[in-house]
Formats: C-alpha cells, structure tokens, sequence
C-alpha cells in the first residue's frame, strides 16, 4: 500500500510539474498592469501611457495603466512590491520614491527599495535646467555662483516638486559644492514655481524642462546649465554641470520599470526586451523629448546598481542637510 501511494504520489507530482511549465512559457497569458505612482497628466503617467499600447503589441497581451498615487509616490510603489511576483503587476521607479523618500530624516515609506523589487531596467533620464530671471546679472553659472558669495543670502531658488525632490537636492548640492547660501522655496506644482520666477519673488529655478522652455525661448527666463550627463537636444549651447567643472551637481530624474521581488528571471527578461525595443523607436523618442525625457536602457543588474548607488548617495545629502519628511 505504502508503495502504491508513493507511485501515486510521485505521478501526481510528475503531473503538475509538467502542468507548470508550458504555464510558465506562456507568459503572459492574460493583461499586464503598469501601475503609475503619480498622477493622472504628471511625467510618469505620461510615459505609461504612451509606452503601454506599444508594449502590448510586443508582448501580445494587453497592457493596463492604474494610478496610484499618493505619499510622493510610496502609494502606489508600495502596492506593486505586495504584487503577486507573476509579472502581471509592474510598476513605474523612479528618483524620489525609489532613493529619495526612503532616506529622508522620520520616513516611513513601507518598502525597501532594493529588497522588494525585481529591477526591471531603465528607459529614461530628464534632467533638470538651471534657470535663473532674466533680470539677474548673471550669464553663467560660474557668475551666478560669484553673485552669491558677494551677496550671501540674496539667492533663492524655486522648485515645483517641494522638499526632498532632485530640484530641492539639487540645489543642496549646488550650495554644498561652491561654497555659497541660496534659499529654496518649495512650490506646490510648476505654475506657482513659474509664475515667482517670471515676478522676480525668486532669483532662480531648479526644473525639468517642458514648463520652462517656453520662457527661455522668450528670453524671460536664461538657462545657466543641466544637471544631467549631458546637453539637452532642445538646448544644444546650454553646457552641463560637469562641463562647468561641477560633476557632484549632476542631478536627473530617471524612470525605470520594477516588479515585485520573486518575478521570475525569465520574465523580467521578456519584460526588459519588449520595452527595449519598444523605446529604440523613433516616434516614441520623439514624444519622450516632448515630456522632457530622453531615452535611456539599462539592464536589470545596471538599474539595481542605479537605485543602490543613488540611494547611498542622497542618504549623505539628505543627512547633511537634515532634510525631513513632510
């Protein structure tokens, strides 16, 4: 009897396994939900809706975008990483919830942002401009820096995403680097951060680029420098900060897709090779410049490293400049 139910037992194990494996080669078998953090009409919400018809067509399957936003993103990050690990749930990661949020001094963001996600690979970086009133006399950022050692104190500076955001930090280390005290003011979104910039009641911004580059183009605002690794298309004379001799200043958003941790490798593969190929297309490169974002994949193993090195990064920043959570 004892050998008739192992036999049995044996065969009915034999069974699922084979059960099991076509189900996993079949992915994916049903819709896939990309969830945005933010939004409706934000950058990040933007990206998901453009990338996911494409992403449906490669994959197969429908692809749903769900907003869940809230908690400067933690919200809806934090539902993906209680997902099912199946690969039917991913979530758009990027700068400030990924590396920024779960650092500040009092954060109680609910995941760890290298523990419980499936990195699934980079496809974006928006970095930020340096703009400052065209009034001020300054045309460089190396002139606006001198201004402010002459003038301590005098320089304020704007950010649309308020306190902890890559502006905010960014203009900590911008202050930390030269030596020099600029103010920020934090604003509730980019109209009022625009609209005290254009009146003078700051002397300077720290932005992505789509609310600005109207202003530029009108030679209201004057575009100093971009805190990224290189210069904007839609600014080609406008130099980097690492070109300025200001590498520890080089800030950009980046956005990344994640998945629950446990996703099997497999699928996290044909997730990263399907948006891989959606990105390297050129209409879609085109509408990413339009949102400020220019195109750029890793791999899952680069963009792990990414979130770890960057969290490391703006723990220090964050420490030093005792910035806390709202």
């Amino acid at each position: 009897m004892r050998f008739c139910h192992a036999v049995k037992s044996f065969a009915a194990l034999a069974l699922a396994l084979a059960a099991a494996a076509p189900a996993a080669q079949s992915w994916p078998a049903k819709p896939i939900h990309i969830v945005s953090p933010f939004s409706a009409g934000s950058t990040v919400d933007l990206h998901a809706r453009l990338l996911a018809g494409p992403l449906g067509e490669a994959l197969g399957q429908t692809v749903v975008v769900e907003n869940k936003s809230g908690a400067g993103g933690a919200i809806g990050l934090d539902f993906v990483a209680k997902a099912p690990p199946d690969g039917y749930t991913i979530g758009v990661g990027t700068t400030g919830p990924m590396t920024i949020n779960p650092y500040l001094i009092g954060s109680t963001v609910p995941y760890d942002p290298n523990k419980d996600f499936a990195a699934i690979g980079q496809y974006g970086i928006g970095p930020n401009v340096i703009v400052i009133n065209a009034d001020v006399p300054a045309r460089t950022l190396p002139e606006l820096i001198a201004l402010a050692k002459a003038k301590p104190g005098t320089i304020s500076y704007a950010s649309s995403s308020g306190i902890g955001s890559t502006a905010h930090l960014a203009g900590e280390l911008l202050g930390s680097a030269s030596g020099i005290n600029i103010v920020h003011i934090p604003y509730k979104g980019n109209a009022e951060a625009i609209t005290a910039l254009l009146a003078g009641q700051v002397q300077m911004a720290i932005s992505g680029l789509p609310p600005m580059i109207a202003h530029i183009q009108s030679g209201k605002l004057r575009a100093l420098a971009v805190t990224g690794p290189a210069r904007m298309k839609q600014l080609p004379d406008v130099p980097t900060v690492t070109e300025l001799g200001m590498k520890d200043i080089d800030v950009s958003a980046w956005y990344g897709f994640v998945a629950p941790a446990g996703t099997p490798p497999e699928t996290v593969a044909k997730l990263h090779d399907a948006i891989a190929k959606v990105i390297a297309r050129p209409d879609i490169q085109q509408r990413f410049l339009a949102t400020g974002t220019e195109s750029y994949v890793t791999t899952p193993k680069q963009f792990a490293d990414l979130i770890k090195s960057d969290g490391t990064r703006w723990a220090a920043v964050i420490k030093k400049a005792n910035v806390k959570a709202q």
